[in-house]
């Protein structure tokens, strides 16, 4: 990795040239930057205008990151190179999950030229699950709780034994737990005092896990919240520590006895970011 730079005076002269489909010509930056949050990782997508706009000369993408301060949404100075590539897609591995960091992208030309930076994007990666199985209540009890994090050693930070908890329905420190109604209908019920839920689109089911954005902006609620297969449902919860948690929970089967669900977490204090989707090329 290296350090962030522009050739500014070949630059200039590449603007000097009035041959826009020669050599020597800057590309164009990304127009647009879009992420998705995953475990560990970030899937980055942008627009793919600066080899559509003159493929003679396109060479290939180069993707930079920098610390992201969320709180005062900026990002750093230290721009660091995560590697280079031909499609306007790229997998960013190896990162602290909880940890904000900032992207950007820009386009080279075949002569070594490199653009402007692409719109920033910060993003923060949290671990997640797929296919968790929850007993309804009064089928199983004692499979029918769930818990997104608890600090089991008291250190303030997240070990992976401490994440996606299934416990008894009849536990106080659980964040939720499915309970079924007369009708047979299952439910999302809040327990641990501070924790809420609401879906993410009540009118809608989402097409993945990823598919869930921001959990802030919601009024939650504290009583039961029906279990709707597709559909995305987003968690506040008190992190023990004078700020909130929040989670994911994609429901993905609902039966009689049980249901299946994916779950996501982000354990950055107050950060209700658990995924960003900007869309699928």
């Amino acid at each position: 990795m290296r350090a962030w730079w522009i050739p500014t005076l070949i630059l200039l002269a590449a603007c000097s040239n009035d041959d826009t489909n020669g050599p020597g010509v800057t590309p164009d930056a990304p127009a647009d930057i879009s992420s998705t949050s995953l475990d560990g990782s970030i899937a980055l997508v942008w627009s793919d205008n600066p080899f559509q706009s003159d493929p003679d000369i396109f060479g290939n993408y180069r993707v930079y990151s920098t610390s992201y301060d969320i709180d005062a949404d900026e990002c750093g100075g230290d721009w660091l190179l995560e590697g280079t590539t031909v499609a306007p897609e790229f997998l960013v591995g190896a990162l602290a999950n909880g940890v904000p960091r900032c992207f950007s992208i820009t386009a080279v030309s075949i002569d070594g030229l490199e653009s402007e930076r692409s719109p920033l994007r910060g993003d923060t990666p949290r671990p997640d699950s797929r296919n968790v199985a929850l007993a309804a209540a009064p089928a199983t009890p004692n499979g029918s709780g769930f818990r997104f994090w608890d600090d089991l050693n008291d250190d303030g930070t997240v070990q992976s034994g401490e994440l996606g908890i299934v416990r008894s329905a009849n536990a106080t420190d659980i964040d939720f737990f499915v309970d079924r109604d007369s009708n047979g209908d299952l439910f999302l019920t809040p327990v641990r005092p501070g924790t809420g839920v609401e879906f993410y689109d009540e009118n809608d089911p989402v097409e993945d896990l990823t598919s869930i954005d921001f959990a802030a902006d919601r009024e939650y609620r504290t009583t039961g919240i029906q279990a709707v297969p597709g559909f995305g449902y987003v968690f506040e919860t008190d992190g023990g520590d004078g700020f909130v948690r929040y989670g994911a929970v994609r429901v993905q089967h609902v039966g009689t006895t049980f249901l299946i669900l994916d779950w996501a977490f982000q354990f950055d204090p107050g950060n209700p970011e658990l995924i960003v989707w900007g869309g699928k090329r």
